[in-house]
């Protein structure tokens, strides 16, 4: 049970405090009622209000109770408000008041079937009922209240109480205990139970992935097994319609196979003589390093007046794009075609310069003279290709020199259209 002693907690807050019990404790025998009227809270016997405000009132209800009675906000404990409220509870006043009609509103019920009781022994009876079925918040303030309990009921009553109050905290205790013991466990299961859960998710998906691999590989080889099936039965149809179809296939892959050897063998022979074409242009561009020195800038070519009137009425203003020749030979190309007026234009034939920059070069050009001595096989083919395609005049130079060039342009005057180099 509470203490009860003789001075109030302070555990309430503003407006206004619980009032201060009489010094000493207040012990006054219960009257004995009369009538059919009940006992009111503040008349009950002074050990009881502990056991009723405990028992019969939740904690969460007592603090609102009290605060509004009070007009605030409590600011002691629980254990503080439940000592302030049963000393206010032993004489009437506003929280006397408000617990005794909660506990009416909460327990009409029970106070409803107790009031059917008319003797103390029926009263005792319904008591001892209600407490074997472990059902005594709402009996208990039945009982006590009710106009023929007695002094030796009520006091019966309230050791029940204590006695089951003692029981059931020491039983909420193991239960505590017990209950972390529980946690601890489950605890640990569920790290177990989480733990074997991933592995077998684990093991689920290297399963699932091995049998994919599996069905595909059970597929592929049910593929197989039907295309060499296939490929049997027909190869059986065509021995029966054909005898000597197998030496013919025989003879069919000796020829393919020749095929492909020959085709080896003229693409070696190409490289070789690409290889061959770039040491000789390479050789000749030693030997004239050897005999002359390029003119310097600014420098003229000696033509007489005829040939430089011709040459200008050759090219014009068009743009000669000059495929092929020696580099050491470049700015003589250059500085000839620029002195009669025209662009020059320039690609080394896919010795350097990217073959593929060889169709937009000649897609800007006017007229091709082509140095075949010194450009590779695939540059000489599309050129030729595009100047036949596009209708532009080719010219076909074999000795890359800035003679042969000058002699390939006279062909192209009027006077001169007949020379003997090829046109395309």
């Amino acid at each position: 049970m509470c203490k009860t002693d003789e001075t109030q907690l302070a555990l309430l807050a503003r407006p206004a405090p619980i009032a201060t019990p009489v010094a000493g404790p207040q012990i006054s025998p219960t009257p004995t009622p009369r009538g059919s009227r009940r006992t009111r809270l503040w008349e009950l016997d002074t050990h009881a209000h502990c056991p009723v405000v405990g028992v019969c009132l939740p904690i969460g209800v007592l603090r609102k109770l009290v605060d509004k009675a009070l007009g605030g906000q409590a600011v002691a404990d629980d254990y503080e408000l439940h000592c302030g409220a049963v000393a206010d509870c032993k004489h009437r006043g506003a929280i006397a008041e408000a617990v005794q009609r909660e506990l009416d509103r909460r327990y009409a019920l029970a106070l409803k079937a107790a009031a059917r009781l008319k003797t103390t022994d029926a009263l005792a009876a319904w008591w001892s009922q209600a407490l074997r079925a472990q059902d005594i918040a709402g009996p208990f303030w039945a009982t006590l209240t009710h106009p023929r309990c007695t002094p030796g009921l009520a006091k019966q009553a309230e050791g029940e109480v204590h006695m089951l109050q003692h029981q059931v905290g020491a039983a909420t205790r193991a239960d505590h205990e017990q209950l972390q013991t529980l946690r601890a466990k489950v605890g640990a299961l569920t790290g177990e139970l989480a733990a074997a859960a991933q592995h077998a998710h684990r093991q689920a998906q290297e399963h699932a992935r091995r049998t994919e691999a599996l069905e595909a590989t059970i597929l592929q080889l049910r593929a197989r097994l039907m295309a060499r099936e296939t490929a049997m039965a027909t190869l059986q149809t065509l021995e029966a319609a054909a005898p000597d179809l197998r030496s013919r296939m025989e003879l069919t892959r000796e020829v393919e196979q020749l095929h492909r050897l020959c085709s080896e063998q003229q693409r070696a022979l190409l490289q070789s003589q690409e290889e061959a074409q770039r040491q000789r242009c390479r050789a000749n561009e030693l030997h004239d390093a050897l005999q002359r020195t390029p003119p310097r800038s600014g420098e003229t070519l000696p033509t007489d007046g005829a040939d430089a009137h011709a040459l200008t009425g050759a090219v014009g203003e068009r743009a000669v794009l000059c495929v092929g020749g020696r580099p050491a030979s470049v700015p003589i190309y250059r500085q000839l075609i620029e002195q009669t007026g025209g662009s020059f234009l320039h690609h080394d034939g896919g010795e350097e310069d990217n073959p593929a920059r060889l169709d937009a070069t000649l897609a800007a050009a006017d007229l091709v003279i082509c140095q075949t001595g010194c450009i590779s096989h695939a540059a000489y083919w599309r050129v030729k290709d595009h100047c036949k395609r596009t209708g532009k005049r080719c010219i076909f130079v074999e000795s890359p020199s800035s003679t042969g060039l000058k002699r390939a342009l006279l062909t192209l005057a009027p006077a001169g259209a007949d020379g003997a180099v090829n046109a395309a």
